[in-house]
C-alpha cells in the first residue's frame, strides 16, 4: 500500500518504513505525528483519488531528526563591473519515517 501526501507545499509518494526529508515540522525527535493531507491511496492495482483529499485517510510518521541540508553556493557576478557576491544557504529539514498508512 502506498499514499501520496502533501506537506510543506510538496507532494511525496510514501510507503510503510520509508524515510524522507520534508520541510521543517514542529515536534521533537521521537514524536509521532499524523499527516492528514492524503491526495491518493493505492494498493495492488486500485487507486483512490481524493478531491482534493481522501476522507478518513491518514499517515502516521515518527520524527527522527531536525537537520540542515547540504550547502548551496549562490554566486553573482557582473562582468567588467568588479561586482562579485558569494553567499551560501542551508535549508532546515525534518527527517521522518513513515510508520503506518490508514485507509
Amino acid at each position: 500500500m502506498y499514499a501520496v501526501i502533501k506537506t510543506g507545499g510538496k507532494q511525496y509518494r510514501v510507503q510503510k518504513d520509508d524515510i524522507l526529508e520534508v520541510a521543517t515540522l514542529e515536534g521533537k525527535a521521537g514524536d509521532t505525528i499524523s499527516l492528514g493531507e492524503i491526495l491518493m491511496l493505492g494498493t495492488d492495482g486500485k487507486a483512490t483519488i481524493g478531491s482534493p483529499f481522501v476522507s478518513g485517510a491518514s499517515v502516521s510518521a515518527t520524527l527522527l531528526a531536525h537537520k540542515k541540508t547540504d550547502k548551496v553556493i549562490v554566486f553573482k557576478k557582473k562582468r567588467r563591473q568588479n561586482y562579485r557576491r558569494k553567499n551560501g544557504h542551508r535549508q532546515n529539514v525534518t527527517v521522518v519515517k513513515i510508520t503506518e498508512i490508514k485507509a
